[in-house]
């Protein structure tokens, strides 16, 4: 009999909860339950409809907020393994780029290139005879290219 009373209780005090959570009036148990069960479908409709505010958010201001390709230099054997990923196509760059390693004295032994849609390059360099690879780090490769990168951007702005 105890326990018959004791889920009577505990049905009660949820769906009292349930009620001034979805801020309903009803009094009847269905009318509850049916007010709740609204009130998570708007919720849900809410949620879905921020969620596109977001993604639309994120997809126009994505290029605004960061102009620069996401670069990434790892030193390799005698050389370096250099990506660079951008959203945008960048109409110019790897000529900014592949005059940076000429500079370094970086020779490029293959390369992967996509300036479609997007920018993508992956190259493995290694430093000319002339120059010994303890003398160039991956820093400052990263450098050299992100400098290349910045004068791009100031000779595409100014056009």
């Amino acid at each position: 009999m105890v326990s018959k009373v004791q889920k009577r209780a505990s049905v009660s005090k949820k769906l009292q909860s349930l009620r001034s959570i979805s801020n309903s009036h009803a009094h009847s148990k269905t009318s509850i339950i049916l007010d709740a069960s609204k009130y998570i479908q708007d919720l849900k409709r809410k949620l879905e409809q921020m969620n596109q505010e977001i993604i639309a958010a994120a997809r126009s201001s994505s290029a605004a907020q960061n102009p620069f390709p996401q670069l990434k230099v790892e030193p390799r054997e005698g050389g370096f393994l250099i990506k660079m990923f951008a959203e945008r196509s960048c109409s110019g760059l790897l000529v900014f780029i592949l005059e940076a390693f000429e500079e370094l004295g970086l020779d490029v032994h293959q390369a992967r290139v996509s300036c479609s849609n997007n920018f993508l390059l992956e190259a493995v360099g290694t430093i000319n005879d002339n120059q010994s690879a303890d003398q160039k780090d991956a820093q400052a490769v990263k450098e050299a290219v992100l400098q290349a990168i910045q004068n791009w951007s100031e000779v595409t702005q100014q056009e």
